[in-house]
Parts: C-alpha cells; sequence; structure tokens
C-alpha cells in the first residue's frame, strides 16, 4: 500500500460502541523519510501515533518498535491481575504503559550500543472499553476529540514551549523567549525513567479522535481541523487532514490516525421510515 493513502475504514468489534477508523502517514514535502509510524486496530480498540528521532532509519526504528509494542493488547490484557486494574480498561492502560515502558529501555540499551545520544519517539495512544477510553502519551504527538462541533486537544505537549506557556498563564509579560515548537521534554528512550502521562475520558455516540503527530499539528489551525472532521467519515478527514497539511508545505513527516465511535442503540439516532414503494 501506499504510504500516502488512508487505509480504509475498518469495523470495530462487537460492543456498547462500533468503532470505524482510517490512518495515513507521509514523509511531507522537505524530508526523504518518513520516522512517524502509526497504529489501527479497531478490533483491539487500540490506536497510536509516534513520532520518531535520533536521524533517519534510528527515528524509524525507534517509531515502529513503539507501535509494534502496542499491537494485539486485547490477547494479553488480564483483568483479573490484581497487580493490573480492576477494570478492562484499567488493565489495558497498565499493559500498554508497561510495554512503552519496556520499549523505553530497549532504545536506551539500542543507543548505548550505537553509541549515539538518543534514539527514541514520541507516542500518543487512545484506549478503549465500554463507554469510556484513556489517553496515554509523552512528547507532542497529540489527541483530539471532536464532539457537537467543538474540538478539544486531551492531550498536553511535553515541550519546552508548552511549559513556558503555563509559566505564562495569568501573567501579561509577553516578553520571555519563547523555545522552537519542536523541542520536547519527554519521549520513549530520552531518559531511564520514562514518564507518561495519562487521562480517562468519557466516551458518547458520534465522537471523533484524532490522534497526529506534530507535522500536522504545526501546520494547520484548529479551525482547519475542525472543518476537517466536520462531515464525521473517518477516510475523508484523513484524506483532507493530509492534503491541506501538503498543502501548507508538509515541513515535516504528517501522521493522522482519526476514529469514530458509534452507538446504535442511541436513542439520538434516527430510525429511518421503511420505504413503501421501492424502486425496482
Amino acid at each position: 500500500m501506499n504510504p500516502a493513502e488512508p487505509r480504509a475504514d475498518g469495523a470495530g468489534s462487537p460492543s456498547e460502541f462500533q468503532w470505524t477508523s482510517a490512518s495515513c502517514s507521509h514523509p511531507g514535502r522537505v524530508r526523504e523519510v518518513n520516522e512517524d509510524a502509526c497504529l489501527e486496530q479497531p478490533h483491539c480498540n487500540v490506536w497510536a501515533v509516534a513520532d520518531g528521532m535520533g536521524g533517519h532509519t534510528l527515528g524509524e526504528f525507534a517509531s515502529r518498535l513503539a507501535i509494534k509494542s502496542l499491537m494485539d493488547l486485547v490477547d494479553t490484557v488480564d483483568p483479573a491481575d490484581p497487580a493490573k486494574a480492576a477494570t478492562p480498561l484499567q488493565a489495558l492502560v497498565a499493559t500498554a504503559q508497561e510495554r512503552l515502558q519496556q520499549t523505553n529501555r530497549r532504545l536506551r540499551t539500542e543507543a548505548a550500543r550505537r553509541d549515539v545520544p538518543i534514539i527514541g519517539t514520541t507516542i500518543a495512544v487512545l484506549l478503549t472499553a465500554g463507554r469510556h477510553g484513556a489517553c496515554v502519551w509523552a512528547g507532542d504527538s497529540r489527541v483530539y476529540r471532536y464532539r457537537a462541533g467543538r474540538l478539544q486537544q486531551l492531550t498536553r505537549d511535553h515541550s519546552q514551549l508548552e511549559a513556558v506557556r503555563s509559566q505564562q498563564v495569568g501573567s501579561a509579560d509577553d516578553t520571555l523567549v519563547r523555545p522552537p515548537p519542536n523541542v520536547i521534554t519527554r519521549a520513549l528512550g530520552g531518559d531511564e525513567t520514562l514518564e507518561l502521562d495519562s487521562i480517562t475520558i468519557d466516551i458518547l455516540d458520534g465522537d471523533l479522535f484524532l490522534l497526529c503527530s506534530d507535522g500536522l499539528s504545526n501546520e494547520l489551525s484548529e479551525v482547519a481541523i475542525e472543518q476537517a472532521l466536520l462531515h464525521g467519515g473517518c477516510k475523508l478527514a484523513c484524506e483532507t487532514l493530509l492534503e491541506l497539511a501538503l498543502e501548507r508545505g508538509a515541513h515535516d513527516n504528517v501522521t493522522a490516525v482519526v476514529v469514530r465511535a458509534d452507538d446504535p442503540s442511541s436513542p439520538d439516532r434516527t430510525t429511518p421510515h421503511p420505504v413503501l414503494n421501492p424502486e425496482p
């Protein structure tokens, strides 16, 4: 499959929600190598985006290793394990975090073996179980939720720029020097101890989620992202987001995963009237 072409929507596993998703990843207009990677497994209720660093094949190796570690999580989750969690979602999150910690250790070992400063990657993960979900992340790859015409960034960038913005909240001083937006403060492979952030969220019928690398979020405004998600189709949204990023120069690798939750039993859904005299 051409890496620039989004994958077709895939039906999710039987649950309270029917999950569909689509993904795309592109090297962009400037970079020769695509160091981004993504995961789209609606049957396991797991989606992820990783943005590698370390230069060429090293960043590519890191992002793909992180994504590989998250594959088929459902097959290894044991909700009854008291060391993990009490609910299916907590068990899923605990297993994902454990695998990412293992990946962090492997990347540190690999960097030492190759005598390079860092082989690392950001990570942003969306996990769902029942009517709730969770985001787990490190770095500046993001997860957004689009609900009722409003886009909300669920993750918070681990970057020097975000740290400066946090210091300026409530301050009238706009004279602080702002660091470049691509200097991140957390990543898999960045430190011996990996700090992962996580949040739990509710999910409603019709919710759309966007996971993306900073190659997309740095090129597009939130308004542009909202407009791309407006029609609600995962595949078309991916195509539109990628096209917009390329039109704006795509100075970095661009990756997007769009996920949709549908509840067939929702009372807000309109039941179509039967056709009494269908045409032959």
